[in-house]
């Protein structure tokens, strides 16, 4: 016969008034009494719930060996069994194991559902294993055992509790070791300018960049520079809902930002539209085949951004070249400004300032008159007047096409 024991919370139940009620005074001692013969069985069950949640969940049977979860599945339940010992006798629950199983699934990579899942089917066995035990032994102290079910299911959440906790916890340390070395990886990648991989190692690198990332080695990419405006905010890493569409994975710098752009199937127009959206200042790179062509691609992002324009904030690099020649060349780009401008430069600050922008509308128009003059609120024959000027000013005709790029590019200099 099963020697009584009390449950934690939960008496046996007696006949009162014509009522079954629960007796806290008259409890029993069954826990204690079935702990011994129920011990024999736990290596069944464990050896059992383990061939099943193989059976049943891929994530097991991808991550976990046979004889780990099975020892595993023991472990838990035998400290089930002892904690609800302590639990009657009031002894706080050793929750250690858990902690250990959490931390441990969530290093291998296990679903936290599948990891809790499995500890509730474990208490639904442990459960009807006790059962089991005591209807064999004792059938007629079945109704002492009975209470003791909110105690096991008790145990079970403080259990699975410290096993979500542990997980999560390892989680977050794994998530933030993944960010740094995902932002070292993306610092590399997007190195200063003109920078490169180093001979002999860029393959190495590049692979490494391609599993970090999740990013192929070979694929379509470019690179956006962000300044933000006004207090506009900045594109966050971006999904797409496209399969194959862009994202931005991005990198904070002192002043600016730096984004890896994955275009995907996207045209580049994509991106540089939802910049637009942003209200934000930025140039982007063209087009490249591979990660380890995004340190140039960088240089030539960072360079797109210089050009903008106030009118103009978001700015693609092939669409500027020119502009892009004289900010990727700053000492050039201020001696053709000095040679070629230099007599306009010296006039008197608003003489100056409405020749350059009467050769700078006239540029912006296209080499029309009429335009320029729609531009400035002006006649045509004043733009004209004031091309002939600067002509005088600079020994260069308008007319001839060396002269007029000379000239271009000095006004170009001389905006910056």
């Amino acid at each position: 016969m099963l020697v009584p024991h009390r449950c934690a919370a939960a008496g046996s139940f007696v006949e009162k008034g014509g009522g079954r009620v629960l007796d806290r005074g008259k409890t029993s001692h069954i826990l204690t009494a079935v702990a011994e013969p129920l011990s024999d069985r736990l290596p069944g069950i464990a050896g059992g719930l383990s061939e099943r949640i193989l059976a049943e969940d891929a994530a097991y049977a991808a991550l976990i060996a046979p004889g780990e979860l099975r020892d595993t599945i023991l472990r838990n339940l035998r400290q089930t069994v002892a904690s609800m010992l302590d639990r009657s006798e009031d002894r706080p629950v050793d929750l250690s194991d858990a902690t250990w199983t959490g931390r441990t699934r969530a290093t291998q990579g296990l679903p936290l559902s599948s990891l809790q899942d499995a500890y509730r089917r474990g208490c639904r066995l442990l459960w009807e294993a006790m059962i089991e035990t005591v209807a064999e032994r004792d059938p007629a102290s079945l109704p002492d055992l009975l209470p003791c079910v909110g105690d096991l299911w008790d145990i079970v959440d403080l259990l699975i509790g410290a096993v979500t906790d542990a997980y999560q916890a390892m989680e977050s340390e794994r998530l933030a070791r993944d960010g740094e070395r995902r932002n070292a990886v993306l610092d590399v990648l997007l190195g200063g300018p003109g920078a490169a991989f180093p001979a002999g190692g860029g393959a190495g690198l590049v692979a490494q960049a391609s599993a970090v990332l999740g990013l192929p080695e070979r694929a379509r990419y470019a690179v956006a520079a962000v300044r933000s405006v006004g207090g506009a905010s900045l594109p966050r890493d971006r999904g797409h809902p496209a399969t194959d569409g862009f994202h931005i994975l991005w990198r904070i710098r002192a002043d600016h930002e730096v984004g890896l752009i994955a275009l995907g199937g996207d045209p580049l127009t994509e991106p540089a539209r939802l910049l637009r959206e942003q209200g934000v200042a930025a140039g982007i790179s063209p087009v490249v085949g591979s990660l380890a062509e995004l340190a140039r691609a960088r240089w030539l992002a960072e360079i797109a951004l210089q050009t903008g324009a106030p009118d103009t904030r978001v700015v693609v690099l092939d669409q500027r070249l020119p502009a892009a020649l004289v900010a990727a060349q700053s000492e050039l780009a201020e001696r053709l400004r000095t040679v070629v401008l230099g007599s306009v430069l010296g006039l008197p600050a608003a003489e100056r300032d409405v020749l350059l922008a009467t050769v700078t509308a006239w540029l912006d128009a296209g080499g029309s008159a009429a335009g320029a003059a729609a531009a400035l609120y002006c006649h045509r024959n004043t733009v004209l007047n004031r091309l002939r000027r600067i002509e005088e000013l600079t020994g260069r005709s308008i007319a001839e096409p060396r002269a007029m790029i000379e000239l271009a590019l000095a006004v170009e200099a001389a905006r910056r």
